[in-house]
């Protein structure tokens, strides 16, 4: 028996298993589909570092050597081409001394290609990596590409790229029309669950943008709606400067709304940008106390104490929790926002709206990420946070219903 167990052990390890589908991004389906989209056209490129395939090859130079394909112009979202202007930090027109080529700027002078930018291109493609949260500024600019191309007769190509949060995961306030800026520009939940593709169909299909343009999405292969991002095995390239990693995304969610209130530290200016919820003056270990107190499902807080080296609290020692999630797939991410404002009211009595106020720091910008004031107000009054993460509910299942037929997954 010893011996036929044994055999069986050996068989195991030296059998092949079966191999996990490799995910295709779309600018890799479209090498290997010779670029038969492109072919014969003068093209627009807009990207960033993180536009780039497997083997890490930017689609930058990808284009440029296809051959049939002729890119003659680049296009920068917020952080420019390179990725190397800070966040909010406006960016100008140039020429890449790399390529040769104009660099328009889409976070200047303008948000919207001008048609100056756009002669003499047939198509404008668009491959960048965004983190499938509402408030990350690329998908506002694809939108407005899209139009801008709509209104110059011109083809918009997406390259399809993942979801890092995955295809299921739906979660926050909707937005309200009068709160619609570059930092919530579509009436869609928080987080959206959708491939920048499939956005760029509902854009197209719900008339969120004056007229339709002609749009064209090369599919991904392989990629299923269940995965995040490090179940795709793709590289990640920070897709600005304060989301590093693959995780990133996740807690980009998990505290950027917190953040916008600047008298909160989430490990931006630290090692752990996102990744931390501190003060000056709080306790780690009870503000972790009460935040595991929660038992919000997939997610730990550790206490932490650091010293941001620039940014908010620059050199001041800081307490607070990091992060942990033990489940990506299901922890709730943008709840942890607002069970981490009502942890401060507990544990040190503090109105973080009240301070920001007093500090002459707008909370405007709080409002706008939420895409709606009620949220703040409901914080305000002391409405728990439970309460607030289940009124979105309703948003949340007619967006399911509402995004079903632009699905390409």
């Amino acid at each position: 028996m010893k011996s036929f167990i044994a055999g069986l052990l050996v068989l195991a390890v030296t059998l092949p298993w079966p191999a996990r589908a490799e995910v295709k991004l779309g600018n890799e389906v479209l090498a290997a589909g010779r670029f038969k989209v492109l072919l014969g056209k003068r093209v627009g490129l807009l990207t960033n570092p993180s536009g780039v395939n497997r083997q890490l090859d930017s689609t930058i130079d990808v284009l440029r050597a296809a051959p049939g394909v002729k890119l003659v112009a680049l296009f920068g979202p917020e952080h420019g081409v390179y990725g190397a202007v800070g966040a909010g930090d406006k960016v100008a027109d140039t020429i890449d001394t790399r390529t040769g080529l104009p660099a328009y700027s889409l976070y200047g002078k303008t948000f919207k290609p001008t048609p100056e930018m756009l002669n003499g291109l047939d198509a404008l493609v668009y491959d960048l990596q965004d983190t499938g949260c509402r408030s990350y500024t690329y998908i506002s600019s694809m939108g407005e590409a899209m139009e801008a191309c709509a209104e110059a007769g011109i083809e918009f190509v997406v390259l399809d790229r993942p979801d890092p949060l995955g295809g299921e995961r739906v979660e926050g306030p909707m937005l309200e029309p009068k709160f619609r800026s570059h930092v919530g520009y579509w009436n869609v939940p928080y987080v959206y669950g959708l491939t920048c593709g499939e956005l760029a169909r509902m854009i197209n299909g719900e008339g969120w943008i004056k007229q339709p343009c002609r749009l064209t999405v090369v599919p991904m292969k392989g990629w299923k709606r269940s995965m995040v991002w490090r179940d795709t095995d793709l590289p990640w390239v920070p897709s600005s400067p304060h989301v590093p990693h693959g995780d990133s995304a996740l807690f980009q969610v998990a505290t950027g709304m917190l953040g916008e209130l600047y008298s909160v530290s989430t490990g931006i200016g630290y090692t752990l940008p996102f990744e931390c919820i501190a003060a000056p003056g709080l306790d780690p270990h009870r503000f972790a106390k009460q935040l595991n107190g929660y038992q919000l499902p997939g997610v730990k807080f550790q206490p932490i104490t650091y010293k941001p080296y620039y940014f908010t609290f620059t050199n001041q020692v800081i307490g607070g929790v990091q992060i942990f999630f033990t489940n990506r797939k299901t922890a709730p991410l943008t709840a942890i926002n607002f069970y981490a404002y009502e942890a401060f009211r507990k544990v040190a009595d503090r109105d973080l709206f009240a301070e920001s106020v007093k500090a002459k720091r707008s909370v405007n910008m709080f409002d706008k990420v939420n895409g709606t004031a009620t949220t703040r107000r409901a914080l305000e009054a002391g409405t728990p946070a439970s309460e607030i993460v289940a009124s979105w509910k309703p948003g949340e299942q007619a967006f399911r219903k509402e995004r079903k037929k632009y699905l390409l997954y």
